[in-house]
């Protein structure tokens, strides 16, 4: 959707009216500070991601490697970390 100069004149002026031209400013600011903050806390989710994934496939054992003893045993030991 392309916007030709006349409506982006319009829209301007619309801002002015509704906000005045010292409101103006501050509104911008405030919403770069949001859309900085709002990046900035989905690269560190994404970050917690990775680390969390690499964390438990470091630790988890291969399960095609373990016999079905040794697979119980895992999967007691994982259900006494939860309920504790």
């Amino acid at each position: 959707m392309n916007f030709g100069t006349t409506e982006i004149i319009l829209v301007v002026a619309v801002l002015f009216l509704l906000f005045g031209a010292t409101r103006l400013p501050q509104l911008a600011k405030s919403l770069g500070q949001s859309r900085k903050a709002f990046k900035e806390g989905m690269r560190e989710a994404e970050e917690e991601e990775r680390a969390a994934q690499l964390s438990s496939n470091a630790s988890a054992p291969q399960v095609s490697a373990m016999s079905d003893e040794a697979l119980m045993e895992e999967m007691r030991r994982r259900e006494e970390a939860k309920q504790s």
